[in-house]
């Protein structure tokens, strides 16, 4: 006697021959063991899921959930879009800025050399100026 299985071929006990039972599964029938499960019937099993309330199984929302969600879904993404723009708004402020200092400082850089070219020139005129006097004599 087989410890494991609920079918027994020994030959102390036989049990009335069954008829064939046809199944509409393509598996075959297995006797159930230790660990197995009996397998329900085809017929029994049911081909419709019943309703969910998941997060997975959303469509059974009413259409003014689903319109509401929406929109505050592309609020979302508008908010999205006007933070970036405006961080790309804030660099090119801030690469203007820079720009204009830059512009500022060579500027002030040539302002200084034509100063410093002034100078100069004035000191060559004032150098000039006597030299005209002596030769005019002399004609």
């Amino acid at each position: 006697m087989p410890l494991f299985n609920r079918n027994s071929t020994s030959s102390t006990t036989k049990a009335p021959a069954k008829a064939p039972v046809t199944t509409t599964t393509d598996r075959p029938q297995r006797s159930s063991t230790l660990f197995g499960r009996r397998e329900t019937p085809a017929a029994a099993t049911k081909t419709t899921s019943p309703p969910r309330h998941n997060l997975l199984h959303r469509n059974h929302e009413d259409a003014s959930i689903v319109n509401a969600r929406e929109r505050v879904q592309n609020a979302e993404a508008a908010e999205r879009d006007a933070d970036r723009a405006l961080i790309q708004a804030r660099a090119a402020v801030k690469e203007a800025r820079a720009h204009v200092k830059k512009i500022e400082l060579e500027a002030a850089e040539e302002a200084r050399l034509a100063r410093i070219k002034q100078e100069q020139a004035s000191s060559i005129s004032k150098r000039a100026q006597p030299l005209g006097r002596k030769s005019a004599v002399l004609l």
